[in-house]
């Protein structure tokens, strides 16, 4: 592993050899910080990103050996599609992290089904609202377009959901290439965890990052939003 610190951007970068020794690496990392707040309050809060590339870390957090039934999970963000679709953010955590030790931990979904995008929003806000917040841990992903969470270039709401003073913890959001409309956490309470972390594989998604991480505007690569709004250093985990 090979870590380097930017002071002036508030991010810290950590480089592994392999997926597989990241994995081992952050799932140590945000337990760590899990049992910590178990230990000063008596619970902890986890949301993580979906997709494809956190599969292996969610096997690896599941094992870890913290007191899971002190620990609620939900989700960054979530197609507007039910737990049983393929596609779902709350059936990849269901079928990767709630296992192992992590089957007792608490989970909180963003999507039930709603009539309409704007209610399941509201709705989702009334379950994050009442988690102890701030998040102890949030893990993003990051898209080969510049998105994170469901902040998406063009996306309908961007604009508001970007707003490190949007008042609400949960919207809905629509963006061609998106596919279902998806719910997201805003900015807010994103960037107040207490660790936040970029997981990103690929050497594709690292110039990615290369180019998020130079001046431009965040309408346009909207992981931008988070690498500058940062309250504390962003841990970003990077592998081939």
């Amino acid at each position: 592993m090979k870590a380097t610190d930017n002071v002036d951007t508030q991010v810290r970068h950590l480089d592994f050899d392999s997926g597989t020794a990241l994995a081992a690496a952050l799932a140590t990392r945000v337990a760590q910080v899990l049992a910590e707040a178990i230990e000063s309050r008596g619970q902890a809060t986890l949301a993580v990103s979906g997709g494809s590339t956190p599969k292996r870390f969610f096997t690896e957090l599941s094992k870890q050996p913290i007191n899971w039934g002190k620990v609620t999970v939900t989700l960054v963000d979530e197609r507007m599609v039910g737990p049983e679709h393929e596609r779902s953010n709350h059936r990849l955590a269901s079928q990767h992290l709630l296992q192992n030790r992590a089957a007792d931990a608490a989970f909180v979904p963003l999507y039930m089904k709603s009539d309409t995008a704007e209610s399941a929003a509201a709705n989702a806000a009334e379950r994050i609202d009442a988690l102890a917040l701030p998040f102890d841990v949030v893990v993003l992903g990051m898209g080969t377009d510049g998105h994170t969470a469901s902040f998406f270039p063009g996306g309908t709401t961007l604009a508001q959901v970007t707003d490190p003073a949007c008042p609400a913890s949960v919207m809905a959001i629509e963006a061609p290439g998106a596919g279902e409309p998806r719910l997201t956490l805003t900015l807010p309470r994103i960037i107040e965890a207490g660790l936040l972390v970029l997981h990103i594989e690929g050497e594709t998604k690292r110039a990615v990052l290369a180019s998020a991480l130079e001046p431009g505007p965040e309408q346009a690569m909207p992981v931008r939003a988070v690498l500058r709004q940062a309250k504390r250093p962003l841990e970003i985990y990077w592998a081939p």
